[in-house]
């Protein structure tokens, strides 16, 4: 299959994806598309970045414009995301086109969502946050949906969303329904969902989801904790193009990004405190290249389709090392090159040995190991400790060591010298001291 225009679509969205200028299918859309048009459950991963958003939103908008009577529903774990994959699902679906839409997101006024909703829209894109809070006040009707795109569904479960996920299928119980359930990576947690959610999928995997696309650049940069910021600086003066930095906290976005606009650095900060609207004056701002430089957490870590970013700079490692990988992956979208930098110091050990094990699986690296402390010697260990499982397969073991006296510690071994009684909480006094 070499492009959108030999594929059974209506003739309105070929148009529409002739306007977009979308014409070669990506592998994931080539997968995809033809087993969703049949109307099959898919279960799909791939590197982000890959055209996932296209992989399902044509075959839903086939199927809005082919069924009048059906509606759509797409669930995604950020606001920014969610509002992306509505953009693009509106071009897809054409100026010409009656298909009302809506945008349910936290963040955001519920007064301008609820006449979204009187409007009767059968395309529906939001977080599970709040398009449950409308399901529970009865303003939000899911009868006629048949069509559920989970995306970035790793993420959501990250989040704490599958509650509210499952509630919502709840909703969704009176028709046969369609899902398509994608995940940049897929745990045992996302194939267990799948089995409950999902009718026969078709398996669709495209590429190594636990690597970073191939046309990434990737450096480390190792530094001391004094030399982390001017080497930020070092490193912002002698690239050229847009760069987004990824920092651990919203404080840190803020110091960060005021620190470089005092360098002369055009730069705006992005975190998950914002209210929804400076959230987009922001990124659309980005967008258009009004600044050069971008400090965000990772609210901004999946979902940025941003072509222009060039420069990834991790400031502060992620928590979680899969995390890394989508990160990196706000560069090189679409086939474009770009490159990564992580600015390493000696706290960043641990962290960047789980984010190296991931990438380098077959590496039998050891954990690096704490260093001892050059004041003195080092303090007494507890006697509870951890033992490291000697055999592959086993889980790590808890072991309590007997206390010096022979005897396991316990709170009636705990005497008092005098009285030779077990120590227990001192009563309360009669009498308290002002606050």
């Amino acid at each position: 299959m070499t492009n959108f225009q030999t594929m059974a679509l209506p003739e309105a969205l070929k148009r529409s994806l002739q306007n977009m200028q979308f014409s070669t299918p990506t592998p994931i859309q080539a997968q995809v598309i033809p087993l969703a048009l049949e109307g099959k459950d898919i279960l799909g991963s791939a590197q982000t970045g890959t055209g996932k958003t296209g992989a399902f939103g044509i075959p839903l908008v086939a199927h809005l414009l082919n069924n009048p009577k059906s509606s759509a529903l797409v669930l995604t774990p950020t606001r920014e995301l969610a509002s992306q994959v509505l953009t693009q699902l509106q071009a897809m679906v054409g100026r010409e086109s009656n298909i009302k839409s809506a945008l349910l997101i936290g963040g955001d006024s519920m007064t301008k969502q609820l006449s979204q909703l009187r409007n009767r829209p059968r395309l529906i894109v939001g977080t599970p946050g709040r398009i449950n809070d409308f399901l529970e006040q009865g303003q939000l009707k899911l009868n006629n949906t048949d069509f559920l795109v989970l995306d970035e569904t790793d993420r959501m479960l990250d989040i704490g969303f599958q509650e509210q996920i499952e509630n919502i299928l709840t909703y969704m119980t009176e028709k046969p329904r369609q899902t398509l359930l994608f995940s940049a990576t897929l745990p045992k947690n996302i194939i267990h969902i799948s089995a409950q959610y999902l009718k026969n999928p078709e398996r669709v995997s495209v590429d190594n989801t636990q690597a970073p696309a191939a046309n990434i650049k990737q450096d480390i940069l190792r530094v001391s904790q004094e030399e982390k910021y001017p080497s930020l600086l070092n490193q912002l003066n002698e690239r050229t193009g847009s760069v987004i930095i990824f920092v651990k906290t919203q404080r840190c976005t803020e110091n960060i990004a005021g620190k470089l606009a005092k360098e002369g650095h055009s730069t705006e900060a992005i975190h998950g405190g914002l209210r929804q609207h400076k959230r987009d004056r922001v990124i659309l701002g980005f967008r258009k290249k009004k600044y050069r430089i971008l400090v965000a957490t990772d609210v901004a870590a999946r979902g940025l389709d941003i072509p222009h970013i060039e420069h990834v700079i991790n400031y502060d490692l992620s928590q979680c090392p899969e995390d890394y990988i989508h990160r990196i992956g706000r560069t090189a979208r679409a086939g474009a090159t770009g490159s990564a930098l992580c600015i390493l110091t000696p706290a960043d050990k641990m962290k960047w040995y789980g984010i190296d094990r991931l990438l380098n699986p077959n590496s039998h690296q050891a954990p690096p190991k704490r260093e001892a402390n050059s004041n003195g010697p080092s303090r007494k260990r507890p006697n509870n400790r951890f033992s490291k499982p000697k055999t592959a397969g086993s889980s790590w073991k808890y072991e309590s060591k007997p206390s010096s006296g022979g005897k396991p510690f316990s709170a009636a071994n705990n005497k008092r010298k005098q009285g030779g009684k077990p120590n227990s909480p001192k009563p309360f006094s009669k009498t308290r001291r002002a606050a």
